[in-house]
């Protein structure tokens, strides 16, 4: 990848200032230097003009020009959120970059029945639990869940009453209602004190730290975002690569688990990070499988099949196989 693509990549992260501080330095120096990623920068920085309102004093918004003179001025300051919640906070930066090309396309379909629209409605809904858990109202009334309800029962059924909800509103309602919770979801201490964060709870029948349930929002925020934009024709970066890490990791040790310790070990390996020995440690290995760690975490997110996700492996078939397709049934995005 060129310096040029690596920088574009990281614009709208950027422009929100949601950049690992070892990433931030690249883009102005590129910025003064491409006509083309300033133009693109520009247009980022509006964008959160936009998003976050007029100022308090009502004075009138700069002009395009004066918001890139600015940026090409200073670096955004880090985000100010511990590194488990940087990657949501990215996330959250990317949906907000995309959106306005949403704009007069919201019924575009995008997955499973969802347009655009009802994609936005159900990331609202699926930060909610974790919002809840950690004080944060819920933006959409909801019905009481049924004594003995499973929890994906109970999921499913809030996620449709939240998009049936949404799509009585406007758009712009829905993106206000997702920006206010997304941004509580950066405010509350535990997104701010490793020490809060660590202790477990357990969300979506999966029982982590709250360290690593913001790292599973960041996951499939940027999973959806991807959706919206392959339905809309737009290419979408994966996450930074420090972030992109994390969300590998954590996928990982959940593949671990959902494996478990009987299961025929192989050595499985992410491009550009470590390897890991999943299954029995009783036996040796039987196989290995590589896979880039955007097409891990597509598999994982349920947007590649075992059969067409690119991977490299020798050995045992069987013990590979079983590797992938336990992968793929991580999936509930």
């Amino acid at each position: 990848m060129s310096d040029h693509d690596a920088v574009r990549d990281l614009l709208a992260a950027w422009a929100f200032g949601a950049l690992p501080p070892a990433e931030q330095q690249s883009v102005p120096a590129h910025l003064a230097e491409c006509e083309t990623c300033a133009a693109e920068a520009a247009r980022l920085r509006e964008t959160v003009r936009l998003l976050d309102g007029p100022a308090m004093n009502g004075t009138p918004p700069p002009a395009t020009s004066d918001v890139l003179s600015a940026a090409l001025g200073a670096r955004p300051a880090a985000p100010r959120v511990a590194a488990h919640a940087a990657p949501y906070a990215a996330a959250v930066a990317g949906v907000k970059a995309l959106l306005p090309e949403a704009e007069g396309r919201w019924g575009t379909p995008v997955v499973h029945d969802w347009d655009v629209h009802a994609t936005l409605a159900h990331l609202l809904a699926a930060d909610e639990p974790l919002a809840g858990r950690l004080g944060i109202a819920p933006r959409v009334p909801g019905t009481p869940v049924a004594d003995g309800m499973s929890w994906d029962d109970a999921w499913n059924r809030r996620t449709a009453e939240v998009i049936a909800h949404e799509h009585g509103r406007t758009p712009a309602q829905t993106v206000g209602d997702w920006a206010a919770q997304a941004a509580a979801l950066l405010a509350v201490p535990e997104a701010r004190v490793p020490e809060l964060a660590a202790r477990a709870t357990e969300l979506m029948g999966v029982r982590l730290p709250v360290a690593d349930h913001y790292v599973v929002r960041a996951f499939e925020t940027w999973i959806h975002t991807d959706d919206i934009g392959r339905a809309l024709g737009l290419t979408v970066p994966p996450p930074p690569a420090g972030y992109l890490g994390q969300l590998v990791r954590l996928a990982v040790r959940v593949l671990g688990l959902a494996l478990g310790p009987a299961a025929p070990p192989v050595l499985f390996a992410v491009d550009g990070d470590q390897q890991w020995v999943l299954g029995s440690e009783d036996e040796p290995v039987h196989g290995e499988l590589a896979l880039d760690p955007v097409d891990f975490c597509l598999l994982v997110g349920g947007r590649h099949t075992p059969d067409q996700v690119p991977h490299r492996a020798t050995g045992d078939e069987g013990a590979v196989r079983n590797v992938l397709e336990r992968a793929a049934s991580l999936s509930w995005l």
